[in-house]
C-alpha cells in the first residue's frame, strides 16, 4: 500500500488476520473457503476443518471417523499424510497469500504411536520459504490427550 506507513496498514487488517509477505490479509475465512474449493473431493471427505492459523502456521482439526481407521480403530497412515500435506499448504498460504501455485516436492513421515478414539489436531509450520522453495515442519497430536502421534517434514516447489 503506497502511502501508508506499517502502523497504518496494520490498522486496515482484520482482528482474525495475518499479514502474508505478499501484502494481501489472510483469515480463517480464507483458508476455510480454499480447504472447501482447492482440495480433491477425496480430500475433502476427510471432513477436516480450519482450527487456527498465525503467519506460516496453521491447525486443522482431522475428525475420528470409521472410514480412516484400519483394524482396532487405529487412524490410517494415509489419512495423516494427507492431513500433514493439506495442513503444509494452508500455512504456506498464511505466509504467501492467497492462490499461490505450489506442489509437494517431498513429505517425509515419522509415526510414532498409534492415534484412535480421537480427532487429531495437525499443526503445520514454515521454517524457511525462498523464491522457489518452502520447507516445513508438521505435528500431529491427539486432540484428547495432546500427544504427538506423527511428525513430518515436507519441501513445496512455488510454481
Amino acid at each position: 500500500m503506497r502511502g501508508f506507513s506499517t502502523t497504518d496498514r496494520a490498522l486496515c487488517i482484520p482482528d482474525n488476520a495475518v499479514m502474508t509477505d505478499a501484502a494481501t490479509p489472510v483469515t480463517l475465512d480464507t483458508l476455510r473457503e480454499a480447504l472447501r474449493d482447492w482440495f480433491a473431493p477425496w480430500v475433502q471427505d476427510l471432513g477436516m476443518q480450519v482450527e487456527s492459523m498465525g503467519n506460516g502456521e496453521a491447525t486443522l482439526r482431522l475428525p475420528v471417523n470409521a472410514s480412516l481407521s484400519r483394524v482396532g480403530g487405529m487412524v490410517c497412515g494415509q489419512a495423516l499424510m494427507a492431513a500433514a500435506d493439506t495442513a503444509m499448504v494452508m500455512a504456506i498460504v498464511t505466509q504467501l497469500g492467497n492462490r499461490r501455485p505450489m506442489t509437494t516436492v517431498q513429505l517425509n513421515t515419522s509415526f510414532l504411536k498409534p492415534l484412535s478414539g480421537q480427532d487429531a489436531l495437525v499443526t503445520a509450520t514454515v521454517l524457511r520459504a525462498g523464491k522457489s522453495l518452502v520447507f516445513g515442519e508438521i505435528d500431529i497430536r491427539g486432540a484428547n490427550d495432546g500427544k504427538s502421534v506423527c511428525r513430518a517434514s515436507t519441501t513445496y516447489a512455488l510454481l
